[in-house]
C-alpha cells in the first residue's frame, strides 16, 4: 500500500509517498508567499487547494496512491459560505489582528479557565476563537454569511471528500475544543456567537473520512503532533527535540498537568487520555546561523562543526546565552537578549561556536527539568541533528541517549502513518512506528563536567535576565 503524507507549513508544502515500511517512493513540494500588511497575514484559501492538487497530480502521474492524510500549520482559519466557497482570504496563524479580542476572551474565561478547558496556557491573537470574535466585531457581513469555519486541514479534506471533518489534535489550539473530552465548548461557542453546526465534526487522527478519486482520505493532526508521530514518539518515555531555526521539545503524557501560576506549557490533544507537552524557544539554529553569517564568512556547516570540535568541554570558559529574540518558556521574557560571558584574549571562533551549541543543549535540559521528564531517550530532528558534535553535546548535557532518524521529514511520515491507519495498513500509531520509523545514529556520551557547567549556565542566565529587566 502506498501512503501519501502531506505537510502544509507556513510558506511551503511538502509531500512524500511512502510504502508501508516507511520507504520513500517520491517527494514533491511547492512554495508560496504570504500576504502581509501590518498585523494582517493572509493567503487565498483556494490557492492552498490548487497547490495541493498540483503536487498530488505530479505524484499520481508516476505512482499509485492508495491513501493520504494532510497535516497543517495549526491555527490558519478559513470562512466558507453555504456553498463551501471562501468568503475572504485565509487568516494565517501568524496574524495578530485579534489581540483585543484575545483579551476579551481572557477577561471572560481567565487564563486558568482556558487552560482547564483547552490545555492552552496562553490566549494568543492568532488562535481561531479570537479571530471569530474579531470577524463578528469588525466584519459583521462576513460573520453573518459564514456557514462553516474551518482550519486548513479540514478545508483540504472538505475539498477532497465533501465532508466537514477534522482531527481533534488540530483543534487543540483553537480554544474551541475541550481537550479532556474531545468535544466543542458550548460556553465558548455562545460567547463567540456561533453554533456547532458551523464547525467540522471532530474525529481521531487516523480516522477514515472519505475518498478522492479512489484514494482513501484520513484525518491527520496538528503539524507538531504529526512530526512527533513520524519520529516514533508514540508513547510515554521518549522525547522529541527539533533544533531548526527555533527549538521545539515535545513529550507525551497521560496525566493532564495541574495548573499553577506562571504555567507556560500547553497540553495538546493526541488521542483521548494522551497529551503532548510542547516547549519552544525562538532561537536555536538561528543563533548559530547568525554567528556563521556575521563572523564565519564563506564557511559551510562542516567547517563550522570542525572548528567547534577544537574547543574543549565547556568551551574553555565561554558561556553563551542564546536568547537573541527573547524567551517564551519557561518564562516569557521578550526583552531578554543574547550574551557571551567569560571572554579572554585566548578565545576565538571554536569557543564561540561550541558555546552556542552548548547553550541550546542547556535549554533542552532546562525544558526537560521544567516538565519533570524522566525520559531516557531523545529523538533528534531538524538541521541540528545533522551535526554529530551537537548530538554528542546534547547527550552529555542531558544525560540521555540521543537518536537521529533516517527520515528527516517526520511530519510527512506522521501523516502517512495516519493515512495507513485509516486505510487499514496499520492497527495503531505504535504498530506503524515499529515498522515505518527507522533510527539512524545513536549518541550516548558520558556527562563529564556538564552537570556543573549546566548549573553555572543557569546562574549566568539568571544574571542576564536581571540585566535586561532593568
Amino acid at each position: 500500500m502506498n501512503l501519501l503524507g502531506v505537510d502544509f507549513g507556513t510558506t511551503s508544502l511538502k509531500a512524500r509517498l511512502f510504502d508501508e515500511n516507511g520507504k520513500v517512493l517520491c517527494t514533491e513540494s511547492a512554495r508560496y508567499e504570504l500576504i502581509t500588511e501590518g498585523e494582517y497575514v493572509e493567503f487565498p484559501a483556494e490557492r492552498f487547494f490548487d497547490l495541493f492538487l498540483e503536487v498530488l497530480d505530479r505524484i499520481s502521474s508516476s505512482y499509485r496512491i492508495d491513501a493520504l492524510s494532510v497535516d497543517t500549520q495549526g491555527e490558519t482559519m478559513i470562512m466558507l459560505d453555504k456553498d463551501g466557497k471562501p468568503l475572504m482570504n485565509a487568516i494565517i496563524w501568524l496574524d495578530n489582528r485579534a489581540s483585543s479580542q484575545a483579551k476579551e476572551i481572557e477577561e471572560r474565561f481567565t487564563v486558568r479557565g482556558i487552560y482547564e478547558l483547552t490545555g492552552q496556557a496562553e490566549i494568543p491573537a492568532g488562535y481561531p476563537a479570537p479571530k471569530i470574535l474579531w470577524l463578528r466585531e469588525n466584519r459583521p457581513g462576513i460573520f453573518k454569511r459564514t456557514a462553516h469555519y474551518v482550519l486548513l486541514e479540514d478545508y483540504i479534506v472538505y475539498r477532497l471528500t465533501g465532508r466537514f471533518a477534522a482531527s481533534r489534535s488540530l483543534y487543540s489550539s483553537s480554544l474551541l475544543m475541550n481537550v479532556r473530552t474531545g468535544g466543542y465548548i458550548p460556553e465558548m461557542l455562545d460567547f463567540l456567537g456561533i453554533d456547532e453546526s458551523q464547525l467540522s465534526v471532530l474525529c481521531e487522527s487516523g480516522d477514515l473520512i472519505g475518498e478522492y478519486n479512489g484514494i482513501k482520505v484520513s484525518a491527520s493532526a496538528l503539524d507538531q503532533i504529526a512530526a512527533v508521530t513520524g519520529a516514533g514518539v508514540v508513547k510515554k518515555g521518549l522525547v522529541c527535540e527539533m533544533t531548526g531555526t527555533s527549538l521545539a521539545v515535545s513529550t507525551l503524557t497521560d496525566r493532564f498537568p495541574d495548573w499553577h501560576e506562571g504555567l507556560t506549557v500547553s497540553a495538546f490533544y493526541v488521542r483521548r487520555g494522551l497529551y503532548c507537552l510542547l516547549m519552544w524557544a525562538p532561537t536555536a539554529g538561528a543563533a548559530l546561523e547568525w554567528f556563521k553569517s556575521n563572523f564565519c564568512a564563506g564557511m559551510d556547516y562542516d567547517e563550522i562543526n570542525e572548528l567547534a570540535g577544537k574547543a574543549s568541554e565547556g568551551s574553555d570558559g565561554v558561556v553563551c546565552i542564546p536568547h537573541l529574540c527573547g524567551t517564551v518558556m519557561p518564562e516569557n521574557e521578550p526583552d531578554m537578549r543574547g550574551v557571551f560571558f567569560g571572554l579572554t584574549l585566548k578565545h576565538g571562533l571554536p569557543q564561540f561556536i561550541r558555546a552556542i551549541m552548548e547553550s541550546v543543549s542547556y535549554t533542552i535540559m532546562e525544558f526537560l527539568e521544567y516538565i519533570s521528564s524522566d525520559a531516557q531517550e531523545i529523538r533528534s530532528l531538524g538541521g541540528g541533528s545533522r551535526s554529530r558534535l551537537w548530538c554528542e553535546i546534547k547527550s552529555s548535557v542531558t544525560g540521555r541517549k540521543v537518536v537521529t532518524l533516517k527520515e528527516t521529514e517526520t511530519a510527512c511520515l506522521g501523516s502517512a502513518i495516519f493515512a495507513g491507519i485509516g486505510a487499514g495498513a496499520y492497527g495503531s500509531s505504535a504498530s506503524a512506528a515499529a515498522v515505518a520509523v527507522e533510527t539512524d545514529c545513536v549518541f550516548e556520551r558520558p556527562q563529564g563536567n556538564y552537570p556543573k557547567l549546566y548549573r553555572e549556565y543557569r546562574e549566568k542566565e539568571k544574571l542576564a535576565k536581571e540585566i535586561y529587566k532593568k
